[in-house]
């Protein structure tokens, strides 16, 4: 019962308007047709911004023939921090100081900074419910 109400406030507060960001970002790297490998996982973070609570980012577990993984996954996420990462990350971080300072929005800032830190590297990471 708590995450739904945690999930409920966070989407009606902010989560929708991050979810919806990615959604749309996915969407522009996808068009591109180069930036599909990224879009598929703002996608995923999309999911996770609209209803987080419940919900835990782990890597994915190894498989040779997934893009996400390897080499090939950490040359995509460097490219990724170096044009993207960086600053939407530093954007949850900034979002998250107020949460935190304000002592009713700490599990808020919590999720703001694990998507912070699924900002910088995104691919090879997959959502999953908590155990």
């Amino acid at each position: 019962m708590i995450r739904l109400i945690l999930n409920l406030l966070w989407f009606v507060l902010g989560g929708f308007a991050s979810g919806f960001a990615w959604l749309l970002g996915g969407l522009i790297l996808a068009l591109t047709v180069v930036g599909l490998p990224w879009a598929f996982s703002a996608w995923r973070i999309a999911s996770y911004s609209f209803w987080p609570f419940g919900r835990e980012i782990v890597w994915r577990d190894p498989n040779p023939a997934d893009l996400g993984q390897g080499c090939l996954g950490l040359g995509l996420n460097v490219i990724w921090l170096a044009l993207a990462g960086w600053y939407i990350a530093l954007a949850h971080i900034l979002i998250a100081v107020p949460q935190f300072v304000s002592l009713i929005g700490i599990p808020f800032a919590l999720k703001n900074v694990e998507l912070a830190k699924l900002s910088l590297a995104p691919v090879g990471r997959t959502i999953r419910d908590k155990r």
